[in-house]
């Protein structure tokens, strides 16, 4: 995983097949958004700054409104200076989000298993997750044509 034997991190459950393992101080914050409809906003306003929303699960079968309580929830993905927008938010689908400590011992690489915008993948408990390229996805949710439709090869 790295060369810390452990990590706090946050899994992100951002479609049926892509789950994120993100390091806790990466994640500004998870928002919880009124949703009336399935469809993801193409960016939400967090403290006052509007930021692109991306979402990799509108072609699978998982909603993003919670049907109980019409709501959808964004992750807020702390950004690099200089890399576009500062900050960018990504749709959650499905069960699965969590902050954990994760130990490397208790992971097995899946190198075969890395998607395009991921830099590792790995097997926890019986899932995949992937590692994402986050600078990368950072320009990606800069780009207004690609930013709120995100549909990446898996």
């Amino acid at each position: 995983m790295s060369e810390q034997a452990e990590r706090m991190c946050v899994l992100l459950p951002c479609g049926p097949d892509r789950q994120w393992a993100v390091p806790q101080k990466c994640l500004g914050e998870i928002v919880t958004l009124p949703a009336h409809e399935d469809q993801v906003p193409e960016q939400v306003s967090w403290r006052g700054v509007e930021i692109p929303v991306m979402d990799f699960g509108a072609d699978g079968e998982l909603p993003w409104r919670d049907a109980g309580n019409s709501s959808g929830l964004i992750a807020v993905i702390l950004g690099l200076q200089g890399g576009g927008s500062d900050y960018w938010g990504v749709a959650l689908r499905g069960p699965g989000l969590a902050v954990r400590r994760i130990d490397s011992a208790d992971c097995r690489d899946l190198p075969a298993a890395v998607d395009e915008y991921a830099l590792a993948a790995f097997e926890l408990d019986g899932k995949v997750y992937q590692v994402p390229n986050l600078p990368a996805l950072q320009g990606m949710a800069s780009r207004p044509d690609t930013a709120a439709n995100a549909q990446m090869a898996r």
